[in-house]
């Protein structure tokens, strides 16, 4: 029978069989000698242990057409990165790390800023501004208030997403919105530390309606780079694309070059200075784990 993995935890796998049943199920030990661990989205063949019971072992997994580390998720159409405008603050470099992932993955993403109720209308127009002029599509939206929140279902419709961002962003209560079936705990926000406390534990996969799943996952608060080349991460950053042909010099790494198109057009007030930063950031960060590679 097959089916697809809705929700991993402590080693079971929970399974939506095409019979219609949830069967929890172990995975065989092919899979550790293998090195394959099965992930949630995961199509996969089971093997029933027990009707009644519905238990089941999972016998083999199904080709995939993408996989993700961080948050492990397989199968997916598309990403929500999914931050707050207030409460906790947006921090732009995890933003950005999440970004370049999706982007890694060839994953298409858009952008959802919750708490707007709360956040000051130029830091909220701010935010909107500086995504949007990198080409990414951006929501503003008050989960709290149910302010905008059509518009996410809009763009989840007949799609599995991924939804990736910080504890304290709200996800859980965006997702409780969207599946009355579904409770999941909602958290007070750490006041000690600034940043929520993580109240999803674990990656579930839940469905919305017909061909339409919303992997909710844990929130974190940093996020390695994907190894890569520093030379790669500029395609990383889609607002660089119209002023690379101005670069003097083929193959800039646009950090120290003269008469480099990308510094010239962070001068001008045409790219945003702290996503320039961030990439420079990154480049170093990425220079360093070259050095350590070799």
């Amino acid at each position: 029978m097959t089916g697809r993995i809705i929700k991993g935890i402590a080693g079971f796998y929970y399974v939506s069989a095409e019979d219609g049943s949830v069967y929890e199920c172990k995975a065989k030990g092919i899979f550790r000698k293998q090195k394959v661990k099965p992930l949630v989205g995961d199509c996969v063949e089971i093997e029933v242990i027990d009707p009644v019971e519905q238990t089941a072992n999972v016998v083999k997994i199904l080709p995939r057409k993408n996989a993700l580390i961080r948050p492990a998720a397989a199968n997916v159409d598309q990403a929500m990165v999914f931050f707050a405008l207030k409460d906790p603050d947006p921090e732009g470099g995890l933003l950005d790390r999440f970004l370049i992932m999706m982007g890694r993955q060839h994953i298409p993403v858009f952008i959802c800023f919750n708490k707007k109720d709360i956040a000051d209308d130029r830091d909220t127009a701010h935010w909107r501004e500086l995504y949007a002029s990198c080409g990414y599509d951006v929501l503003t939206i008050s989960a709290g208030t149910r302010e905008g929140t059509d518009a996410v279902i809009d763009r989840l419709r007949g799609k599995t997403t991924v939804v990736a961002g910080p504890s304290g962003a709200g996800k859980s209560t965006l997702t409780n919105l969207m599946q009355s079936g579904v409770h999941m705990e909602t958290g007070e926000l750490s006041r000690k530390l600034g940043r929520g406390k993580n109240t999803t534990r674990h990656c579930e996969l839940i469905a919305l309606g017909d061909d339409t799943y919303f992997c909710d996952t844990p929130g974190f608060t940093s996020l390695d780079l994907p190894v890569m080349e520093p030379e790669e991460l500029q395609q990383y950053f889609p607002e660089f694309a119209p002023y690379e042909p101005f670069c003097r010099f083929k193959g800039c790494s646009h950090i120290h070059e003269p008469d480099c198109g990308i510094r010239e057009a962070v001068k001008d007030g045409k790219i945003y200075q702290e996503r320039y930063d961030n990439y420079c950031r990154f480049y170093a960060e990425l220079q360093d784990m070259k050095r350590r590679r070799y």
